[in-house]
Formats: C-alpha cells, structure tokens, sequence
C-alpha cells in the first residue's frame, strides 16, 4: 500500500469508527432526519419528536443553570449527560461537528458525581455534574487528538491537557471532543481526517474555525458550554459565524499547558483558550471557575491574578473602527455597527473613533509569524501518509524558511507594534474599549472565509476580547450589496464578491468588544453594560 494511497483509507476507516461511536439508541432514524434541503436544522430537535420534553428542556437550559438545577438535586448528572449525549449526537448527524465521542464514559462519571452529592451533601467543585465539550486539541489520555492530520490518528495521548484535569477536579463531565481544521490554521472547520463541519443555522455556510466544531455543536444545542482555542480568531470567528458568545483571554489567564498544536513551538503569537457558551452569564462564570482554580499553581506560564470584582464607571468611553482599512465589512455588520453605536450613546456613553493605522502591519506580522518555519510543521505532520495540503493551506506549502535570525527580527517588529499599540490607546485619554467588527461578515459559503484582520490583530497584541452577539440579523431587504465598491484590497474584493444577502437572510451579526492585556473581568463586566444597552428601548 502506497502512503498516497494510505491517507485515504485512514481517513475513511477513522469516520467509520466515529460513527460506530454514535450508541444505537442515539442513531436517528432515518425517516426522522431533516431533509437535505432544511438549511437551519436548529429548529429540528424540537419539532421531529425525537426529544422527550425532559430532554429538550435540558438541553435548552444555560450552564449556570443546568448546575443549579444538579445542586439542588432537581435534575442528577446522569440524566442531564444522557440528554447533552443524545443531542450531541443528533448534532454529529447534521452538522459533523464531533471529532470524539465517549457517552459511556460521561454518563459512569455522571454517576459518581450523584453517588458523591447524595453520600456527602457537597459538590465536588463550581461544575459539578455539567458536561464541558471540548474542542479537539485537547489531550485527553487514551483518545486521539489528530487537529485534522490521518498521520495523527490512532495515536492517542500519553497524558490529559492540564485544562482537562483542572476541569475533571472541579466536577466538570467529559463527553466529547469537536472537529477542527488542519492544524487548527483555516478559519473554517475542514480537514481530511473528517471533512467538513456545517453551520446547524444554515448547512451551506460555515460554522467558522479553527473552534467551528465546538461552535456548530452549542449553536445546535449539543452542549451548554464547551472550550475551544484562538490563535487568530479561533474562537470569535466561530462564535460570530453562529451567534453565540465566547472570551478571548489574553495569555497567561487559562492554560494551554500540554495541549496538541499544529505548530508546536511557535510562540511568537501564542495560542489560548477559552469558553464558548449561549450567554455571558455562563462564560463568566466559567473564566471564574477556571482562575478560581489557581492554574498557575500547575502551569508555570500561568499568570498568579485571582479573579478580580470590576468597579465600572457608568459612562464607558468606547472608540468604535468602523473599517480597519484592509477590508470593509458587509453591509449587515455595518448596520450591527451602527444601530449599537447609537444605542450606546442614548445610554450615555461616549463614542469616538478608533484609527485603525497600525492594523495592515499587526495582520503582515500575523502571517509572517503563521510561516516562520517554512511550513515545515504541517509539512512533517502531512508526509508521513502522503496527505495532501488542503486548498486553504498552500500559503505553508509555499512558505520560505525564514531562519532564526530573522525569527528575532519579527520579534522584534511584534514588540514594537505591541508598543505602539499601547502608546495609541493611551493617547485617547481615559478610554475603556474597543468596539469593532469580529469579522467582515456574518458568515459566508464553504470555502469562502479568507479574512481574519478584525481578530487577528488582537492576537497580536494580546488584548481580552469578548464576541457576543447583536440583535440584528441579516435582513435581505435592508442589507443589499454595496453597489459601485471600490476595493481596499484583494481581501476586501474577495469579502463583497462572496457576500450573497440572499443566502445569508436570518443569520446572526455579531460584534466584538476589546479590553487592554489581561483585563478579562473588565471586558466581561463592559460586554454586558453593552448589552443593557442594546436591549434598552427607551
């Protein structure tokens, strides 16, 4: 058998193993499946009848909730992971959102949790008996983490991620583990391994990436909340694609200690993680849990900040980028712009304008820094069974190995831009944050997602960054393409030729909310100030 030959049949055989992976009882029958043509399958879990009441209850509910109801003994763990188990399941049926899935082992974990509350009275920790979902790269013992690569599957970890065990000690039930694209570097969930993951608010668009499994899977209501990672976007671009919520954290808040990377050692732009949920509520409580947890007490990178209360004054001073200069949004998330801005002013307060003349060289650098190696990372992990590069790949395949002196130099260049930054923000006096676009669009059709400037350039500096989503979606009539567009780029071109209004009607529009380094709390607290303020109809 030749590797080219080789790649294929592992792929096709991990597929097959994953469906087997799906209990029988857990299998939907066929006459009760959505038909090709139902776009948004959202809809589906309540109306095919397949749910009990119980069940669609359940799996509607927020974490913060779900764990209420475990503590006080209204609902058990078991039956609560038995209802995420199904739902998932159902999820992996329609979307392809799953990577992983081990029911059995949740619901005897669920188990031990009921025995331990009703032996002692006491929960095991802050997410006693919730089930977390995770995104595939993180280690967890025995099972695969292949982040897309058939060279990486059927090799399981030696060892959990630190999250995991920190996330398994404060009572947290493991499920299942979300697709993810090759090396985790496409802003859509598609690999070779598993192919592509679909968005359950509408299956012709993307559910984004690199997090777009875990991001199809809580929009489809298969988990409450789940983790997934952001290196460039990885997880507001998945968030907003599917209108949900999530916090990127700057470095050195939740650990990212012994995790599987598609660049591994590459850390001149580092990677977090962090929570992914249906509201903000559950993403705070999450991020508090997590430091709560003293992670810096296991992982020596981690940063030792206790969860900080946050004193807001009552009127926020926000600088708005309206277009960062490479790539002009699509008209729907102008007008998400727009109608918060004005909102945020009859609220109170004060708005002025960000210029964005930093962020074309913080998105070079981005890049830059992606190729450093000459894309000899995915290169080492495709080879081994001829695997080919995707399409959304080939800037690796023709990347140039830069060498270590130029390696510095970039260091360099990110240092001083990370100054630079921080010199314009402090030049607008006394301002709290940045209100900007998480991408230039809503979502758009497989294979058409090639912009990632409006989150990219906050990895490069590190901020916290929270996406959440408007109460504006698409609207057809109101959002028609921009005639007579003059192009600020090759990206921007690419954005406005695919964006198609018709195929997008309904969808979510999201925006994004930034904070300075390390002021998680901070930004949580102004996301929802911001909120309040877009629900006020005063």
């Amino acid at each position: 058998m030749t590797s080219e030959e080789n790649w294929e049949k592992i792929a096709a055989a991990k597929r097959a193993a994953l469906a087997e992976q799906i209990p029988p009882e857990y299998r939907v029958p066929k006459d009760q499946l959505p038909p090709e043509s139902q776009l948004d399958v959202t809809t589906w879990p309540k109306e095919s009848g397949w749910f009990s009441p119980r069940e669609l209850e359940i799996t509607g509910s927020t974490a913060s909730r779900i764990l209420k109801q475990i503590a006080s003994k209204e609902w058990s763990s078991e039956e609560v992971t038995r209802a995420f188990c199904k739902r998932a399941a159902a999820a992996q049926q329609l979307t392809n959102c799953l990577s992983d899935a081990f029911f059995e082992e949740a619901i005897q974990s669920a188990k031990h949790l009921d025995d331990h509350l009703q032996r002692s009275g006491k929960l095991v920790g802050p997410l006693h008996g919730l089930p977390i979902s995770l995104k595939d790269n993180f280690n967890i013992k025995g099972r695969d983490s292949t982040v897309g690569f058939t060279s990486l599957v059927n090799k399981p970890a030696e060892y959990n991620a630190t999250l995991v065990d920190i996330l398994e000690r404060l009572g947290a039930v493991r499920y299942c583990k979300t697709n993810v694209p090759t090396a985790m570097m496409i802003a859509e969930s598609v690999n070779n391994t598993f192919g592509r993951t679909l968005n359950p608010l509408n299956r012709k668009v993307t559910s984004g990436g690199s997090s777009g499994g875990e991001s199809a899977l809580i929009a489809f209501g298969g988990s409450a909340l789940g983790v997934g990672t952001d290196i460039g976007g990885s997880l507001r671009i998945p968030a907003a694609c599917t209108g949900i919520f999530t916090l990127r954290p700057s470095f050195g808040r939740f650990t990212t200690q012994r995790c599987r990377s598609g660049l591994a050692g590459q850390e001149a732009v580092q990677s977090v993680n962090g929570p992914m949920a249906k509201t903000l509520e559950d993403i705070t409580m999450y991020s508090k849990a997590i430091v709560d947890a003293q992670p810096w007490l296991v992982d020596p990178k981690m940063l030792p900040i206790p969860w900080r209360q946050v004193e807001l004054k009552k009127r926020l001073k926000i600088a708005v980028l309206w277009n960062d200069n490479v790539c002009m949004p699509t008209p729907p998330v102008t007008r998400a712009l727009t109608e918060t801005v004005e909102k945020l002013k009859k609220a109170g307060h004060e708005i002025i304008d960000w210029d964005p003349k930093l962020h074309a060289t913080a998105l070079g650098l981005l890049g830059r820094m992606f190729v450093a190696d000459g894309g000899k990372s995915v290169e080492a992990l495709l080879a081994p069974t001829g695997e080919p590069y995707r399409p959304e790949m080939v800037q690796y395949k023709d990347a140039k190995d830069s060498g270590v002196f130029e390696l510095w130099k970039l260091h360099t260049e990110r240092s001083e831009l990370q100054r630079q930054y921080l010199e314009q923000w402090m030049s607008y006096d006394g301002l709290d944050a940045v209100l900007a676009p998480t991408t230039p669009y809503a979502s758009v059709p497989h294979g058409d997602f090639k912009y990632v400037g409006y989150t990219g350039v906050y990895n490069v500096v590190d901020y916290a960054t929270v996406s959440f989503p408007t109460e504006i979606t698409v609207d057809k009539a109101k959002d028609k393409p921009v005639a007579d567009h003059k192009p600020q780029s090759d990206f921007c071109k690419a954005a406005q030729d695919s964006y198609d209004h018709e195929l997008v009607h309904g969808l979510p529009v999201s925006l994004q909310l930034i904070a300075q380094r390390l002021e998680e709390e901070k930004v949580l607290a102004m996301t929802d100030i911001v909120l309040q303020a877009i629900k006020s109809t005063d």
